[in-house]
């Protein structure tokens, strides 16, 4: 299997508008993490944690976890489900998975906008690593102003259309450019030639590009004007099961973030567990080291530096930079509400996340 065959086909989640699945997040719970399993004669409690995407190193420190026995030490039994159809948000949202990858922005915005009761309680990443690319063979896109009157290749909605409007114009032009909707992927729709420029992200379709190809020529934000940190990804749980266990929350959110701190300080051995540990996803252990060294030597999880001294704590979330984000897509009128209907409702970063069940966070 080709690595670019491995690339997660559902990328752009953090670009996209999800409002048709976002009006079911009335539909009742089911599930959770009452059951026990019997491990080496000690009672663990059966967690379930969802894919985001197919496995990669967004979701590196909860395999990490669960090879170390962060999760077995914390009493918990941890299954890694594959994402359900209908999102990871409206799972959690659901009780079908107990925690799950998302990001700050989906579920502030889906608390705030979409009648969802859903919150993050660890933000991984902590800049953003998305990149705005065209093939470098096609030269007549030498920056952002040369979008104007080219062809994007989407997964829907609209911010991505503001964030890539907003870079445009910062760098000169107009801002005006045609869109076709991606079915799979990306690099297959511009090496087809029926979009000119798309959506990727530095730490990992930027690796799969610079090691197998084809080769990109990519922007990033904010080189170009676009404010705050659209790709606060991070672990997410409902808010019922915080109400109703906070006790199993902590646990699971403290083994995860030691299972990240062992990936940022390890980069090469959390390579080789999300390998053995994922093997039904085929990664390729040269592709997985790449991307943690992009990430450790991007700072992308903050600096080692204060992390190492406690000024800074790993899973910390970002209500500035994310709140900043929210407010920008807002001028540019990005919203809609559970039935799909523009709203000039901002979401607040602050009702989608909480740092309480973070070791160390203050």
């Amino acid at each position: 299997m080709t690595i670019a065959s491995t690339i997660r086909k559902t990328v752009t989640r953090v670009f996209a508008a999800t409002a048709a699945i976002a009006a079911s997040f009335a539909l009742a719970g089911c599930g959770g993490a009452s059951n026990t399993a019997d491990s080496s004669n000690t009672k663990l409690t059966k967690v379930t944690f969802m894919l985001a995407w197919t496995a990669d190193t967004n979701h590196i420190g909860v395999y990490v976890a669960k090879n170390k026995g962060y999760f077995k030490d914390a009493g918990l039994d941890v299954d890694i489900i594959a994402v359900s159809k209908t999102g990871a948000e409206l799972a959690v949202n659901n009780g079908v998975a107990d925690f799950a990858v998302s990001n700050l922005y989906n579920a502030a915005s889906y608390t705030d906008l979409k009648g969802a009761h859903i919150k993050q309680v660890m933000q991984v990443q902590q800049k953003p690593s998305a990149i705005w690319c065209a093939l470098a063979s096609n030269t007549a896109i030498k920056s952002p102003k040369d979008f104007d009157g080219k062809t994007f290749a989407t997964f829907g909605g609209n911010e991505s259309d503001i964030v890539i409007k907003r870079m445009v114009q910062y760098d000169g032009g107009k801002g005006e450019f045609d869109k076709v909707t991606v079915g799979t992927s990306t690099f297959k729709t511009l090496e087809s030639g029926q979009a000119d420029f798309g959506g990727f992200y530095s730490t990992w379709e930027g690796v799969q590009a610079e090691m197998y190809g084809p080769k990109l020529n990519c922007f990033t934000e904010p080189d170009y004007g676009v404010p705050g940190n659209g790709d606060a990804i991070g672990i997410i749980t409902s808010d019922k099961l915080i109400k109703e266990n906070p006790e199993l929350v902590r646990k699971f959110v403290q083994a995860s973030q030691k299972g990240y701190e062992y990936a940022y300080s390890n980069p090469d051995d959390a390579a080789k567990i999300l390998v053995k540990e994922a093997a039904d996803y085929h990664l390729e252990e040269a592709f997985v080291k790449k991307s943690m060294h992009v990430i450790v030597d991007g700072q992308y999880w903050g600096d080692p530096a204060k992390i190492k001294d406690g000024s800074f704590v790993l899973g910390t979330n970002d209500f500035t930079g994310t709140q900043e984000r929210f407010d920008f897509l807002g001028e540019g009128h990005a919203y809609t509400d559970a039935n799909g209907n523009p709203t000039d409702k901002v979401p607040q970063s602050k009702d989608g996340a909480t740092n309480e069940f973070l070791k160390g966070a203050k």
